[in-house]
C-alpha cells in the first residue's frame, strides 16, 4: 500500500485565525485562542492518521516584521524553521491585512519558498464576516491583491471559525500530499510534551483574565506533573518581570490567582479526561524576555 506524508505548515500574521484554523482541522485543541496578538509563542504540531497517510499541520507564531526582543526573534525562527520543512505552506490572511504589505519585508517569506517551488495555499479567512465587518469589494480587492503578489499561489476563501471550506481545503492538501513513510508513530496527537498543554492552557486563561501588559509579561512552567489512571497531580510556576506584576496576578487576598486556578482545572480536565489537583507558584524573573538562557530553560 503506497503511503504519504507530507509537512503541512501554516504562517500568516498575528490574530488572522491560524491556531482556530489548525485546532479545527486536527480536531482537538492543541493550540490556545484569545483575541490578542502574539498568543501563539512556540511552533506546534499536530498530526492527522489515517492508514494511507500522515499530515503533519504546524502552528506558529504570528510574523513580526521587526521582532526586537530575544524571544521574538526566537519566534521568528520557528516561522523561518517552517519554511525549511514545509512540503505545502498555508499562508493565512484575511481582509484588510494586505494594504501595508511590501515584498521586500517580506522576502525572508517568499523567498524560501519560491525557491523550492514549494506548492502554497493562501487562505482568505473569516469570509462569514462579509457584509458585516467586510464589504464585498474588499473582498475581491483581497483576492486581487494576493494573486499578483504571489502569482503562483491558490487563493482560497475560508472560515476557520465556521469552517466554510475546510472541506475543500483538506482535499486540496491531500491531493499536494508526498509519497513517504510517517514521520511520526501512527496516533501520536503532537510533538509536544503533556506539560508544554497545561503550561498553555493556564497561560490562555491569563490572557482571558488579565490586561494589558501581563499576559505578555507571563511564562508558564509546570513543576510537576504526576499521573495515574484516575487523576493528574499537577505544580505549576507562573513567571513574571516586576513584583507589582505578581500583586495584580495574585489579586487582593489571592482571589484573582483562585480564580485563574479554577478555570484552568476545568480545561485542564477537558484535554486530558482525568480530574486534576492543580497548584499555582507566583514568582518574579525580572527581564525574562531578554534573557537567552532563561528562555532556553522555559523551552524555546
Amino acid at each position: 500500500m503506497i503511503h504519504k506524508s507530507s509537512f503541512v505548515n501554516i504562517i500568516g500574521f498575528p490574530n488572522v485565525g491560524k491556531s482556530t484554523l489548525i485546532n479545527s482541522l486536527v480536531g482537538k485543541k492543541i493550540s490556545i485562542i484569545t483575541k490578542k496578538p502574539q498568543t501563539t509563542r512556540h511552533r506546534i504540531l499536530g498530526i492527522i492518521d489515517e492508514s494511507d497517510f500522515q499530515i503533519i499541520f504546524s502552528d506558529t507564531p504570528g510574523i513580526i516584521i521587526n521582532p526586537i526582543s530575544p524571544m521574538q526573534r526566537i519566534m521568528m525562527q520557528y516561522v523561518e524553521k517552517s519554511l525549511e520543512d514545509a512540503d505545502i505552506v498555508l499562508f493565512m490572511t484575511e481582509m484588510r491585512k494586505f494594504h501595508f504589505m511590501e515584498k521586500k519585508y517580506f522576502s525572508f517569506i517568499l523567498n524560501p519558498i519560491q525557491n523550492r517551488n514549494i506548492p502554497i495555499i493562501i487562505l482568505i479567512n473569516k469570509i462569514d464576516k462579509i457584509g458585516i465587518e467586510y464589504s464585498e469589494k474588499l473582498f475581491y480587492e483581497t483576492i486581487d491583491y494576493w494573486h499578483k503578489f504571489i502569482p503562483n499561489s491558490e487563493i482560497l476563501p475560508i472560515s476557520a471559525l465556521k469552517k466554510i471550506n475546510q472541506d475543500l481545503l483538506m482535499n486540496k492538501i491531500l491531493g499536494l500530499l508526498s509519497e513517504h513513510p510517517p514521520y511520526y508513530p501512527k496516533g501520536i496527537l503532537s510533538d509536544k510534551s503533556e506539560r508544554f498543554f497545561v503550561n498553555e492552557i493556564i497561560r490562555e486563561k491569563i490572557f482571558f483574565f488579565y490586561y494589558k501588559e501581563i499576559p505578555y509579561s507571563v511564562e508558564v512552567f509546570t513543576e510537576k506533573f504526576n499521573k495515574n489512571e484516575i487523576e493528574i497531580d499537577i505544580f505549576s510556576s507562573i513567571y513574571v518581570e516586576r513584583d507589582s506584576q505578581k500583586n495584580i496576578l495574585i489579586g487582593n487576598n489571592g482571589n484573582s490567582v483562585r480564580k485563574l486556578r479554577f478555570f484552568s482545572i476545568k480545561e485542564i480536565e477537558d484535554f486530558f479526561k482525568k480530574k486534576v489537583s492543580l497548584k499555582l507558584d507566583v514568582k518574579v524573573c525580572k527581564n525574562w524576555r531578554s534573557n537567552y538562557n532563561k528562555l532556553k530553560s522555559f523551552g524555546y
